[in-house]
């Protein structure tokens, strides 16, 4: 016997709205997983910026006396980039540059900040740090600062949420060798706060490392944005015991050593954590090596003079970026591009915002994927140097030098051993000088009396920038420059 079970309409109904809503529900969820599979967080950013490290000082990049197995080993699993530039050849206008994506007179930063400086990077200005913090990111520098060592300049007013390093260059103490008496003692900071003062630095770069695999290892839940930015190998050169004589050109072999030994640290806490595939590591220095102090120095190689001029030895430096599994490896990048770019290639694969001000860099990350065809989305860069000089400008493979004043090393010199650097000489470009990069990178030959159109070219060009930024050279101030910050304007 078959009992038939009668519903009463309104439960039919109920019924029906429940398995309805369930499979509604199911689906939803099952979206939701898909779509959580589908949308991994945004990438890790980690930038690793060194001081006054010559394009020549690791192996890929020709060192022959000083060993860097893991920037090499980042080399072979990333894009070596030999056509990458800075914006100015001295720190802190080369720090401006890479963090805010502007060229740092637009931003009145100029030369190196001392401990008397009374301005800084306005706050006003849009760091990485803050176009990323909006978008859930973690932020943290380990390392030198120099934008400004007021409060209202320090790292934590620019986006960061942790600061640990110098608020300037390390040789900024009373050990100068030149000027002991200038310089009070070197703090380091913690956050805002001034937790010691440095009478020597031989743990510096380890106390650099340590900081940032913790900051790794504590952050590595969520998104962040590392910018391990090293003191050395600006002098005074320091190296810890564990690399002290263990390289073939002296202290400064061994510093870059120590540096590279950081940089395979940081690369084992993002392969321990997981991170190796959702991160984009990318190695720099901050311009060439400050050559007047001989063996404390590094080496241009083929490139002519060095930090604080504008000629390819001061500006073109080492570059390595990484992203296992998602750019190519073992790849060699010869189209140019230079700090200013980093800014909106970052905000270009993370989704940010790019900052409301007008920048200066492009997103270059066709060139850094190694996509076929993919060019400088530049139509030139713009070199300035001292206060708001435009000294040269570069489009494709060509770079037209202005008339203007420059450090030389006298003829007869003689490198120094011992810390203590030569005076340098001073030279002036009487006309403009037209090189070939592309045949001739290493600036031998002035082709201008060849070329007159290229010349016409680039005067057109050097004129839009000094429309826009200005140029001492010519006593022009730019319609668009805006001003460093001065600590005064708080009060």
């Amino acid at each position: 016997m078959h009992t038939r079970i009668i519903l009463p309409v309104s439960r039919i109904g109920s019924l029906f709205f429940l398995l309805i809503a369930g499979s509604i529900l199911s689906c939803t969820s099952k979206g939701s997983e898909e779509k959580e599979q589908k949308e991994p967080s945004p990438p890790n950013i980690v930038i690793i910026f060194t001081d006054d490290q010559g394009y020549e000082d690791v192996g890929v990049f020709g060192a022959k006396d000083i060993r860097t197995p893991n920037l090499d080993r980042m080399a072979n699993n990333g894009v070596q980039f030999t056509n990458f530039h800075v914006a100015n050849a001295v720190c802190s206008a080369s720090r401006a540059s890479i963090l805010t994506g502007c060229y740092s007179n637009r931003l009145g930063i100029f030369g190196a900040l001392s401990d008397r400086s009374k301005h800084g990077l306005s706050p006003e200005e849009t760091t990485i740090a803050e176009m990323l913090k909006p978008k859930g990111y973690a932020t943290g520098i380990v390392g030198k600062w120099h934008l400004g060592h007021l409060e209202p300049f320090l790292p934590t007013k620019q986006g960061f949420d942790e600061f640990f390093g110098l608020p300037y260059s390390n040789d900024m103490w009373p050990y100068h060798p030149e000027r002991p008496d200038d310089y009070p003692p070197l703090p380091l900071y913690q956050n805002e706060t001034i937790i010691d003062t440095l009478t020597e630095q031989s743990m510096l770069t380890t106390w650099y490392t340590e900081k940032a695999v913790d900051f790794i290892d504590r952050n590595s839940h969520q998104p962040f944005f590392l910018y391990l930015a090293h003191n050395m190998p600006h002098v005074p050169l320091f190296v810890s015991d564990k690399f002290k004589g263990k390289s073939e050109a002296g202290i400064y072999g061994d510093v870059i050593m120590e540096i590279d030994w950081s940089v395979g640290q940081v690369m084992e806490a993002l392969k321990k954590n997981g991170l190796e595939e959702n991160t984009l590591v990318i190695f720099t220095s901050d311009n060439g090596p400050w050559l007047s102090y001989g063996t404390h120095a590094g080496s241009t190689g083929i490139f002519k003079e060095g930090k604080g001029t504008s000629w390819e030895g001061g500006i073109r430096v080492p570059a390595i970026m990484q992203w296992k599994g998602k750019i190519p490896k073992g790849e060699v990048q010869e189209k140019m591009a230079m700090t200013i770019d980093l800014l909106p290639t970052i905000a270009h694969i993370t989704g940010a915002p790019l900052p409301q001000k007008t920048i200066d860099g492009k997103n270059i990350w066709p060139l850094i994927n190694m996509e076929e065809g993919a060019e400088s989305p530049q139509e030139a860069y713009y070199i300035y140097y001292n206060k708001n000089e435009l000294q040269a400008v570069i489009s494709g493979k060509w770079k037209l030098y202005f008339p203007h004043r420059y450090r030389t090393l006298p003829e007869d010199f003689i490198k120094p051993t011992n810390g203590i650097p030569v005076k340098y000489e001073m030279l002036t470009l009487e006309e403009m000088e037209l090189y070939d990069l592309e045949n001739d990178p290493s600036e031998q030959y002035n082709v201008i009396i060849d070329h007159d159109e290229v010349v016409k070219k680039l005067q057109a060009l050097a004129e839009k920038a000094r429309e826009d930024m200005g140029d001492a050279l010519q006593k022009r101030v730019g319609r668009n420059v805006r001003l460093a910050k001065k600590y005064d304007s708080f009060e």
